[in-house]
């Protein structure tokens, strides 16, 4: 069979399978539709975090900006997966202990308030609508190039999936739904990785292929290693090492705040904490965060190794080619407009530094646009100049430069001529891991929603039918704006996502750092914390993506603070303005005293007993 009719097999018997399970596990009840009844296991739960937290940025884009960003590109793998041992030894089990279903709902009791559990709820949903934006974008890429439609149809098929079993299951049918789509994604990233490493230098494990000599007749029958090879490379086409640290906009500085806001922004997401109240006991909360661990390493540790063999792939396969040569890999990713190559009248690709703006990604352009801006460019080569339109002067205006980063690990088998059954598992890896995390941001939407905002604000009388109802209808609208966002994406995955990581930081953990670990601060310091938080790095964000601000320096920085790493300064705004008011604010009751004690007592001592056994929000 072909990859499309692979493709075709993946999707419809995974898709089944994630439909089954969402029908044989719907609930009826908020308990089960917020928190799967607290009754899942430890492992299950680990399986469930893990596919969770390896979202399409993970699966799709982290390899890939490994691979164009070199040593630097480590960073994103060094910050997601330090917060997130950050979140489950510092925060997951004292979180457990309290007992609620949100995060807003820990904020509105921990600080008695009414307003900083809405201010908590505003920033769940922000944090949790910028976070999906880059799942849905993942999903319409998949389903553009392996079942050749439309990135919008993709993304409307990936909205009607996830619909269906969010809202059939909640939270009961999204974890078991999660635990398949871990299996399914860890086999379609861990496979390719294999058979390259094998391909390419003989090691079937990828973190000692990435190590390892290349085959004598991938080196001309000399002892070669791989990432030697790949330096050569690289500085033969005038771009830097591939195993330099700290260049372009990647200095010292940067990394180190990039890797901050990660590692931050991971103990304040929503989505992650929420998994750490479904299961029993603080116990199998620690127990679970272990296991995902354990889920999660077996891909990040093979990232790297998936990325450098790409970058070699895309590489030797394109340069210096012509336009009969081009491998069959780049003609089937040019018709979704990912990656694009303009010819400057040589007839050959040059994908080197200084030269590479040749090479495009136009997937924001509708069919129309990009059909008019070949033409024009097709005029200009034929008159070189004197009408038409250089398009690559057009597409690097538009800030179209280089093939699209979220295209890489999905290319990469086929790049390597792996076998059309590998290519379409990888398509359908990639599913998983984007329909699994949006599937747990809708849900952190709607309970903020539904939860928080309807039944612990406007109706607190409601019934469980009818706070059903409204948790529900919430993930339709959710899902409506998510499919918007993953039309016109605000960028590409992985820059979506840390967006969301830094506004995370920035709002949610200085929050609940301090709830848990000092009883002094109150109600006005953590809300004005909160809202200057997020407010200014969100203020950042836009102003240096959207509109052309300058990155600030502070006077003694080379290069501006990259955008995907102010949530640092952001969180620390959050820190000062909170401690700064707590001395001069009231502080929190009696109540709210003894509950943060009998949080950080040993599990089943004192009061803490009350708060597991107390009636359900």
């Amino acid at each position: 069979m072909d990859v499309q009719s692979w493709t075709y097999l993946f999707v419809g018997v995974t898709f089944t399978l994630y439909l089954s399970i969402a029908w044989l596990s719907r609930v009826r009840d908020t308990k089960g539709f917020y928190v799967a009844g607290r009754g899942v296991p430890a492992a299950a739960n680990g399986m469930a975090t893990a596919s969770d937290w390896m979202s399409a940025a993970s699966f799709i884009s982290m390899a890939g900006l490994i691979s164009t960003m070199g040593y630097a590109g480590g960073v994103y793998l060094m910050g997601w997966t330090g917060g997130y041992v950050l979140l489950a030894l510092l925060l997951a089990p004292y979180l457990r202990k309290f007992g609620h279903y949100t995060v807003p709902d820990f904020i509105g009791d921990r600080y008695d308030s009414q307003p900083a559990r809405l201010v908590a709820v505003l920033c769940a949903v922000f944090v949790s609508f910028t976070y999906v934006a880059g799942q849905m974008r993942g999903v319409g890429i998949v389903f553009s190039r392996f079942l050749e439609v439309d990135i919008s149809v993709g993304v409307v098929i990936g909205m009607a999936i996830v619909f269906i079993y969010a809202t059939l299951g909640g939270m009961k049918g999204i974890t078991w739904t999660q635990v398949a789509q871990y299996w399914v994604l860890i086999t379609a990233f861990l496979i390719p990785a294999i058979a390259i490493s094998i391909k390419l230098t003989g090691h079937p494990l990828p973190q000692a292929g990435l190590g390892a000599t290349l085959r004598p007749e991938l080196a001309d029958g000399q002892t070669i290693y791989l990432l030697e090879r790949l330096n050569q490379i690289q500085t033969d086409l005038g771009f830097h090492p591939y195993t330099q640290t700290f260049v372009g906009n990647w200095d010292k500085v940067n990394v180190m705040l990039v890797a901050l806001a990660l590692m931050l922004g991971t103990a304040g997401l929503p989505h992650v904490i929420v998994r750490f109240y479904t299961v029993k006991s603080v116990k199998d909360a620690r127990w679970s965060a272990l296991w995902a661990l354990f889920f999660i390493a077996l891909l990040y540790l093979t990232a790297p190794a998936t990325a450098a063999f790409a970058r070699y792939y895309m590489i030797v396969s394109l340069n210096g080619k012509t336009a009969e040569q081009m491998p069959e890999w780049y003609k089937n990713w040019e018709q979704t407009g990912l990656i694009l190559w303009l010819d400057d009248g040589d007839g050959k690709v040059r994908y080197s530094a200084g030269a590479d703006n040749e090479m495009f990604r136009a997937g924001n352009l509708s069919a129309t646009e990009l059909a008019s801006v070949l033409a024009a460019h097709k005029l200009w080569l034929e008159t070189r100049g004197g009408t038409g339109t250089d398009g690559r002067a057009f597409l690097t205006a538009k800030g179209f430069s280089g093939p699209d980063r979220d295209i890489i690990v999905l290319a990469t088998p086929e790049m390597a001529e792996l076998s059309a059954w590998i290519i379409a598992l990888v398509a359908a890896g990639g599913l998983a891991a984007a329909l699994s995390t949006a599937s747990g941001l809708l849900l952190v939407i709607s309970s903020s929603v539904a939860h928080d905002l309807y039944y612990r604000i406007l109706n607190p009388q409601a019934d469980e039918k009818k706070r059903l109802l409204v948790g529900r209808g919430v993930i339709g609208v959710a899902v409506v704006i998510a499919g918007l966002f993953g039309i016109y994406p605000p960028g590409f995955v992985s820059q979506v996502v840390a967006f969301a990581f830094g506004l995370a930081a920035a709002s949610f953990f200085p929050a609940i750092v301090l709830g848990i670990f000092t009883k002094r601060v109150g109600t006005v310091p953590a809300i004005s914390g909160m809202l200057c938080g997020i407010g200014f790095t969100a203020f950042y964000i836009l102003g240096v993506v959207y509109f052309d601000m300058k990155p600030w320096t502070f006077g003694f920085l080379d290069r501006g603070i990259n955008p995907q790493g102010i949530g640092v300064l952001g969180m620390l705004l959050n820190l000062a303005v909170t401690l700064a008011l707590t001395p001069f604010c009231a502080e929190p009751s009696e109540r709210v005293k003894e509950m943060v004690d009998s949080v950080r007592e040993p599990e089943g001592v004192g009061p803490a007993v009350a708060i597991e056994t107390a009636p359900e929000h």
